[in-house]
């Protein structure tokens, strides 16, 4: 009886200290947007444009070292083309910029936000959040390498984005006909390479 009663006190014990364990509290990241990079890729038929746009600010958020949200602001601005020179580079960023595309005069920003992290095999995560672009919001879903560790946080992803759920549809062969050689597909890529701090307590 005393044995039996001695194996229930253990259990017991060990089920009220598992129950009162203090959990880690989420820390969150900022984002180093001088360490960080976004690529760009848009196809067309006759070949391709790459560039870089950079991130205003962004923060990522862990706990137990496992990826569980982030907020993202992309700086539209500062798109560029990197595969072209002279007047041929000046101009497309031009277009790119302008309500053909991006408009960013009116749209300065782009956002991103995680809805859901779930992790896989290893440091791998299946991404989902909200991306705004152009003040249209729409879910997107990828996945990426996370790794959390010594305060820091890098992560990589690459982003395939339909252009058209955001209203940029020139010279989309979906709504337009006989467009030949003169269209551009609708999918783009935004590769994309994050390093974040964890930011001090009370800051």
């Amino acid at each position: 009886m005393k044995k039996v009663f001695s194996k229930f006190y253990a259990l017991s014990l060990l089920a009220l200290l598992a129950f009162v364990a203090p959990h880690k509290e989420e820390a969150t990241y900022a984002v180093d947007p001088q360490q960080s990079q976004i690529k760009w890729k848009g196809e067309k038929v006759t070949g391709e444009h790459t560039g870089t746009i950079q991130l205003k600010e962004g923060n990522l958020v862990a706990q137990d070292n496992q990826l569980t949200g982030g907020r993202f602001v992309i700086d539209m601005p500062t798109l560029v083309d990197e595969d072209l020179t002279g007047d041929s580079k000046g101009k497309l960023e031009g277009h790119l910029k302008s309500d053909d595309f991006f408009g960013v005069e009116k749209y300065p920003e782009a956002t991103f936000v995680i809805t859901k992290a779930t992790p896989q095999q290893g440091n791998q995560y299946e991404i989902t959040g909200d991306l705004t672009i152009k003040d249209t919001t729409e879910p997107v879903t990828f996945p990426a390498t996370v790794n959390v560790k010594d305060g820091k946080v890098a992560a990589e992803a690459t982003i395939t984005v339909d252009r058209t759920k955001y209203g940029i549809k020139f010279r989309s062969g979906s709504f337009f006909d006989d467009l030949g050689d003169k269209m551009i597909y609708d999918e783009f890529e935004l590769q994309v390479s994050l390093v974040a701090n964890q930011e001090e307590v009370g800051n």
